[in-house]
């Protein structure tokens, strides 16, 4: 099943399955379903990954909902190593579930807390290769107005960002930087309209490179990645 409104959501919770870049995912209550959108993110970080010719490289896919971008990730790099993060039970649950059943377990782990704190003792600082994250970015204005529909199956978390929706983009920003190598990828799915503000949030930052928006096949830009300046 692919997801594509709130009918679709509330299907694929029914059937505990749905469909992201080619893997059969598991899906439940509390955590946010795969989009058909995110698959540019996780194609865009695949492609950058082969392109730094890494033998193993070391990804953390951060707001990690199911695990899709995760498993999506070890599917098509395949001596990636990966620790995937969200804040809820709901979540990481769901996550852990996804990698074993894919097959993943040996490389791959899902972690509880708040963005990057639960990977504060893993001894991964400096030594990640890309941060990949599909982060909240939905003002709260909105979504109590025009998206409010969206809370009507999905957990909150999954969508409120502060009054821009971009409250998370501006966190990862700053707190990946202990763990990203000098030329580490950030790599963030942004919402319609959002990409000019986020790379102008990477280019204030002062800490990172090459910024670039990726765009959609309509022609709207729905990633934007960096990456990090030696320190």
């Amino acid at each position: 099943m692919r997801v594509t409104g709130s009918g679709e959501v509330a299907a694929a919770y029914a059937c505990g399955h749905t469909r992201f870049m080619g893997l059969d995912l598991l899906v439940a209550p509390g955590a946010l379903v795969p989009r058909p959108e995110t698959e540019l993110l996780g194609a865009t970080a695949v492609d950058a990954l082969h392109g730094m010719g890494l033998t193993a490289p070391r990804v953390i896919d951060m707001c990690c909902g199911t695990g899709n971008l995760a498993c999506a990730i070890a599917a098509r790099v395949r001596q990636a190593r990966l620790w995937a993060c969200d804040l809820t039970e709901e979540c990481v649950a769901v996550a852990r579930r996804n990698i074993a059943a894919l097959g993943f377990a040996d490389r791959a782990a899902a972690f509880q807390g708040d963005l990057f704190a639960p990977l504060s003792g893993e001894g991964l600082e400096r030594t990640i290769d890309m941060v990949v994250c599909n982060p909240p970015y939905i003002s709260e204005k909105r979504l109590m107005g025009e998206r409010a529909h969206l809370l009507a199956h999905e957990p909150r978390e999954a969508f409120a960002a502060g009054p821009y929706g971009l409250s998370i983009h501006m966190r990862v920003l700053k707190e990946a930087l202990p763990y990203l190598r000098p030329g580490g990828a950030l790599l963030f799915e942004v919402g319609l309209g959002q990409a000019r503000q986020v790379a102008g949030l990477f280019a204030r930052s002062g800490a990172y490179d090459a910024v670039s928006v990726i765009a959609d096949a309509a022609g709207a830009g729905r990633v934007v990645l960096g990456f990090a300046q030696p320190s």
